[in-house]
């Protein structure tokens, strides 16, 4: 049998995919399980996990049309079974998993936009519930398609680390003087930015204030995490905060980084990819939330605060192609604009304490 997870949504959503996949291998450890990835993040993930045999990267956006379509047929009649990793509401990527061929395509039947996206072009699915986590609605794709009950088992995230990662981690540390003993924290300040989604941003001013006081208060160190398009941002932060406690953490790659993260003591975060690799690093997370439904991306079994206003109007950002929109009158993403630096820093400030 051989099997074609599509994990083209993201680096957050691949790795979000993980328990069901370990789930999928347990069930059939006989099968040819391949990965189709379109960003290097989500390929770095799945080149590691033990439980798929080959991972494909095509950069769909840079390739176009012609070049994206040939590349499908290429893989046409090669897979029994694909899977659309959710979240993958858009019509391009049921197109995709329609054109490889597969015999059984499986994928999620979204509440909103469904249809408008093509999601009847799959025939194994299953139904949206707003009350699960992403990784739980995956893991519920695969008893769909094995017909089997995993009696509520629910692996953690899968992110394996060489000793070369250990190592950069460990020097990167040494070259800015911080040593294990040193009570270090994470940042990371950034989020996706297509679809409007940089509205989802806590604001870097609030960043560089909640560094201060964790450094006045605690001797925190400060490592601010983030991709190379995110170099200016963690930059900002770091002049802002105006302290040689706080480093900007660049030229690591995603599994290095992950390295390094794993000596913070706490890791405060937007909803973002870093986020769910800081619980694939089992660390205590601050998770700070505006308009995403907490229920499908809280931090996956690991210790783990949530900040967020609550709002009336949230969530209002659903899985769609449809740009991040707020409808509020009065202010414009309240529930990020007005979530301040005192509601972080105390739930950072649990975790110390203890």
């Amino acid at each position: 049998m051989k099997i074609l997870i599509l994990a083209l949504s993201g680096i957050g959503d691949a790795l979000i995919f993980t328990p069901a996949l370990k789930l999928l291998r347990k069930s059939l450890p006989d099968a040819q399980i391949d990965a189709l990835t379109m960003i290097k993040g989500a390929k770095d993930i799945y080149e590691r996990n033990p439980n798929i045999n080959n991972v494909y990267l095509f950069e769909f956006l840079k390739e176009g049309s012609l070049n994206s379509l040939n590349y499908i047929l290429s893989k046409r009649g090669k897979y029994d079974i694909t899977i659309n990793v959710y979240p993958s509401n858009r019509k391009e990527y049921n197109i995709i998993n329609f054109l490889i061929g597969a015999k059984k395509r499986v994928a999620v039947n979204y509440l909103r936009k469904d249809f408008q996206n093509l999601g009847w072009l799959n025939n194994i699915t299953i139904t949206e519930n707003d009350t699960l986590h992403n990784a739980q609605t995956n893991i519920k794709l695969v008893e769909k398609l094995l017909s089997k009950n995993f009696d509520s088992e629910e692996p953690a995230f899968d992110f394996i680390l060489s000793d070369n990662d250990i190592n950069a981690s460990k020097e990167f540390l040494r070259k800015i003087n911080i040593s294990e003993s040193n009570l270090i924290i994470g940042f990371h300040p950034g989020t996706a930015v297509l679809k409007n989604h940089i509205k989802r941003r806590w604001e870097p001013e609030k960043f560089a204030e909640l560094a201060k006081r964790l450094i006045q208060n605690y001797k925190a160190k400060i490592l601010i995490f983030g991709g190379p398009d995110e170099d200016e941002l963690k930059e900002k932060i770091r002049q802002l905060a105006d302290s040689p406690d706080v480093f900007c953490v660049n030229k690591l790659n995603l599994p290095q980084s992950a390295a390094l993260m794993k000596s913070c003591k706490v890791f405060i975060s937007n909803d973002s990819s870093l986020m769910h690799v800081a619980s694939a690093m089992q660390l205590n997370v601050v998770a700070i939330i505006g308009p995403t439904n907490p229920a499908y991306i809280h931090p996956w079994k690991t210790e783990h605060k949530i900040v967020s206003l609550n709002l009336d109007c949230a969530p209002c950002f659903i899985y769609s192609p449809r740009h991040l929109i707020c409808f509020r009158d009065d202010v414009k993403f309240k529930c990020i604009k007005e979530l301040d630096v005192d509601m972080v820093y105390s739930s950072a400030v649990t975790f110390l304490e203890n």
